[in-house]
């Protein structure tokens, strides 16, 4: 270890200073101060002092922002105050109905703790009030609170809201002791969340030291953890080109940040923060002159936080509705998705004699806007073949605006969707995004319906290879089963490649197009063939990159076995599930010989995963695969238990049963089972006594009758959901 001087102490310590407050300025402020070359050379030089110097790091430096190590698993713990869901309104009917409810609520001393709101400045709060004579004078008429009226002695004229938009992303409770964060931490199931520190730390909207000389010595910070539109766009754009399926939207995409086991993956996804709310012991007496939601949101800036610069003080129903409709306008200008208005009383102290229903703060609501839906003309409608052989019909829509982009094509799902709609080429169709980035179309209208229209006949045989398709009784999903097929051979080729599996670099999805339009390629077996001679004979490939690429494909060789089975792209089995299986069977001779109780009897592994992955290794080209691949010398053995590193189910649905019951919305039966699994459930074929759930959807069966006369929880998919978001990849 070299020796530490004064000089390069203090020297370490101002450069550490200027970085941070570079970062600040560029992540919190969107205002950088210098430019990104300069910010770059300067953490480099800190990483290198720290490298020369370690008694020189320390926790809140920007270069502990990365962990070095992934984590095994993540620990589920207690929140210190829970984080409670907010009541829904649709309308500003139902608002009214709100602020009547709490008007009529006894006002009582002690009730379970809110956070120790500390609000905006006087000047901010003028700033930022909304002025009903200015842009946001045509409002409806309501009724208005006259100065007559009291509560419980106090003014209602004086009592006034905070309104903040509502972003679609995750909940976050961070906990800083004496200004250091020291935890973060999932909502979960408001009790209960996982602990994700290392993950929270690569946030750089997260100050991993608080901006004040003398910080409280505990503060928990609460607020929302998202993907801007940007951002989630390209992370889908990259996944689409490594083969794997796309985030449904920013919110999924976030969640599934946030619990990936790998903090330096999570850097890469460039989640954002917004700061809402914090805790503060009640000791802290130097913070006790605060007593407003607003000034709070003030004291959150001073801490170094991005606070939404878009939140108002209403201090009327009707001031309220305007600031709700002009957003419902202009947020599609916005780089982030909001999905309606959240709407706190201002007054601390009349937050806390509110307190709480069992699932809600009283004091608060969340106003939600519409979905956002739109006609346009279905002019055709195209089949798309995926890495498993599914047939997926796509609308293809006379372009139009909806929710900020130009919407063109709209999943119709499968064959049993394309029979409820009753699709027609030329209806007029209902398209929605919901929040949801990937559009949809809810119904046709079929009055008005061209009289020449032809229906829509779902393919028979397949447009890649012109193979018959084939639709087995318990999926919804009609596919081509020819291994051979291009569009199969395809999507197999850019799945063993992508960053999850084998890691090929270079070998991206024109290049894969190429290797099988010239025929060097028509199996995953066949890459471990290729030769530089080979491959400088394609068009645009010159020596160089043909022998970066032969070397990439030599490396990936020796990947772990957990990589290549999730490789094999065998259906039901993603990353999560190739690690609990590999840790089971750490030879791919033990996997291949296992029977599907064998295989069910792993942890978070079902029937129906271990009916297909048994069924994989029955069919004679995917032996003949695993066959080649061994003589190529790709390992498919767990060679070090680094490889491996044991992984506990700590979701939070471990140890639960769910059934399933219905046609849900958007997710396909074997979605949602294996969603539910990956998160540690278990789904059962099933309702019985020891069933905790039953997942409810349309023209739901004799299941849920049963669920209901024993008492077994009903969820909608929605609920599903929200339980999901917290422990799903």
């Amino acid at each position: 270890m070299a020796k530490l001087t004064p000089e390069v102490d203090k020297y370490t310590q101002k450069l550490r200073e200027k970085i941070q407050e570079a970062g600040y300025a560029y992540y919190v402020l969107d205002d950088p101060i210098m430019d990104d070359a300069v910010y770059d050379r300067l953490l480099r030089e800190l990483q290198e002092l720290e490298t020369q110097y370690p008694q020189l790091i320390v926790p809140d430096s920007p270069t502990q922002r990365v962990g070095e190590k992934p984590a095994t698993q993540f620990v589920s713990i207690q929140h210190n105050i829970p984080l409670y869901s907010l009541e829904n309104a649709f309308n500003i009917q139902e608002l009214k109905s709100w602020q009547e409810r709490w008007q009529r609520q006894p006002l009582r001393e002690n009730q379970r703790p809110t956070s120790l709101l500390l609000p905006l400045s006087e000047e901010l709060k003028n700033q930022n009030s909304i002025d009903e004579s200015d842009q946001f004078a045509t409002v409806s008429s309501l009724t208005q609170v006259t100065t007559e009226s009291h509560y419980d002695g106090m003014d209602l004229a004086a009592i006034d809201y905070v309104c903040e938009l509502k972003i679609d992303g995750c909940a976050l409770a961070l906990t800083y002791e004496n200004g250091l964060l020291v935890r973060g931490a999932t909502r979960g199931d408001g009790i209960m969340g996982e602990d994700i520190t290392q993950n929270v730390k690569t946030i750089n909207s997260i100050p991993l030291k608080l901006k004040i000389n003398n910080p409280p010595s505990i503060v928990e910070v609460r607020g929302e953890a998202f993907l801007s539109t940007n951002v989630f766009e390209n992370i889908n754009a990259e996944r689409e080109k490594n083969g794997e399926t796309r985030f449904a939207n920013p919110r999924n995409a976030a969640a599934g940040t946030l619990r990936q086991l790998d903090p330096k993956i999570v850097a890469r996804r460039r989640l954002d923060f917004f700061a809402y709310t914090l805790y503060l012991e009640e000791n802290q007496s130097e913070f006790s002159q605060f007593s407003t939601q607003w000034q709070y949101l003030e004291l959150l800036q001073k801490l170094g936080f991005k606070v939404n610069p878009n939140s108002r003080v209403c201090s009327s129903l009707n001031c309220l509705e305007a600031y709700y409709q002009y957003w419902d306008k202009e947020r599609k200008n916005l780089a982030y998705l909001t999905d309606g208005v959240v709407v706190k009383l201002n007054s601390l102290s009349l937050q806390k004699k509110l307190g709480f229903t069992q699932k809600f703060p009283r004091w608060a609501i969340a106003l939600k806007y519409p979905a956002e839906e739109i006609p346009t003309i279905v002019q055709a409608v195209t089949i798309q073949v995926g890495r498993t052989g599914a047939l997926t019909p796509v609308a293809e829509l006379k372009p139009v605006q909806l929710a900020g982009t130009t919407v063109q094509r709209a999943s119709l799902h499968n064959s049993d969707r394309l029979a409820e709609l009753d699709l027609h080429i030329g209806d007029i169709v209902i398209v929605r995004k919901a929040g949801e980035i990937i559009p949809e179309v809810v119904r046709v209208l079929p009055e008005l319906r061209p009289k020449k229209a032809q229906k829509f006949q779902m393919a028979t045989h397949c447009p890649e290879c012109g193979q018959p398709v084939i639709k087995f009784r318990d999926e919804a999903v009609t596919r081509c089963i020819n291994t051979s097929c291009p569009a199969i051979v395809r999507g197999s080729l850019a799945h063993w490649a992508s960053r999850a599996a084998l890691d090929i670099n270079g070998l991206g999805e024109k290049l894969v197009e190429h290797l099988i339009d010239s025929g060097l390629v028509k199996s995953v077996a066949d890459l471990y063939n290729l030769t530089v001679k080979d491959l400088i004979s394609l068009e645009r490939m010159g020596e160089k990159s043909a022998t970066k690429l032969v070397e990439a494909i030599a490396t990936s060789k020796t990947q772990p076995w957990r990589r290549v089975l999730y490789g094999l792209g065998i259906r039901h089995v993603g990353t999560v599930n190739a690690e609990l299986l590999t840790q089971k069977f750490t030879t791919v001779a033990k996997l291949r010989q296992a029977k599907p109780t064998d295989i069910e009897a792993v942890h978070g592994i079902g029937p129906e995963i271990a009916q297909s992955v048994a069924q994989w290794f029955q069919v004679l080209a995917n032996q003949n695969l695993v066959a080649r691949l061994e003589t190529a010398g790709v390992i498919m053995e767990t060679k070090d238990s680094k490889d491996n590193p044991p992984k506990e189910q700590s979701g939070l649905l471990t140890g639960k049963t769910f059934a399933l019951t219905g046609t849900l919305p958007t997710l396909k039966r074997d979605e949602a089972k294996s969603l539910i699994q990956n998160a540690g459930g278990k789904v059962t074929s099933s309702v019985s006594s020891k069933t905790d759930f039953v997942v409810v959807g349309k023209d739901a069966g004799s299941k849920l009758e049963k669920a209901k006369n024993l008492g077994v929880k009903h969820l909608s998919e929605r609920e599903l959901l929200d339980m999901l978001a917290a422990s799903r990849i």
